[in-house]
């Protein structure tokens, strides 16, 4: 600007005029909307893929803590078929007054096995349990990330169609926005 009363102004502040009265500035503005909105969104993605990504680690840990369960009771269960096995053989080898010792011994041994085997079984069923339910959440976890990755893209497609202007990356960074968005739909119905 001079003293005289004349105005000059370069390229840049002729755009930012225009911008400020409406004119080109919707474009930019609907661009930006779309960006904030999937930002947003991709965020909530994105801490939804961690807490599932979680939950899978402690569903895993808890299967291992049931399947460790499960072990101790099938070797307490082995150690009771050694106690059998070891009065079954002293029935054998018994005198005759000692051999209704061992055979109330074998009854109780077999009694202890088959609740010991109940206890096992069902520990590793429940270990079992935990393993699918861990493998459920990294599959969720999955496609929260793949909804994350595709809005970032997209995002990054805004960024590239405002300083580019061209038509086809604004398009296809709604096109992407809208395959994020259904990714993350079908991580929200555990498809």
């Amino acid at each position: 600007m001079s003293g005289s009363g004349f105005h000059v102004h370069g390229p840049h502040d002729h755009e930012m005029e225009h911008a400020q009265q409406g004119h080109g500035g919707s474009h930019t503005n609907s661009i930006a909307m779309f960006t904030a909105v999937i930002a947003t969104v991709g965020a909530i993605f994105s801490y939804m893929g961690g807490a599932t990504q979680a939950n899978a680690g402690l569903y895993k840990n808890n299967a291992a803590i049931k399947k460790t369960e499960a072990s101790n009771q099938w070797n307490y269960y082995q150690a009771k078929s050694s106690k059998q096995n070891l009065s079954e053989l002293g029935m054998e080898l018994a005198p005759a007054g000692k051999k209704e010792f061992y055979e109330e011994a074998i009854k109780r041994y077999k009694t202890e096995k088959s609740e010991i085997k109940v206890a096992a079984e069902k520990l590793e069923a429940e270990s079992k349990e935990w393993d699918h339910e861990s493998d459920e959440q990294m599959h969720q976890h999955h496609r929260w990330a793949q909804a994350t990755t595709a809005l970032q893209v997209a995002i990054a497609m805004a960024a590239i169609a405002l300083m580019t202007r061209r038509k086809w990356l604004e398009w296809g960074m709604y096109g992407m926005g809208v395959v994020g968005l259904g990714i993350g739909a079908l991580a929200l119905l555990h498809v």
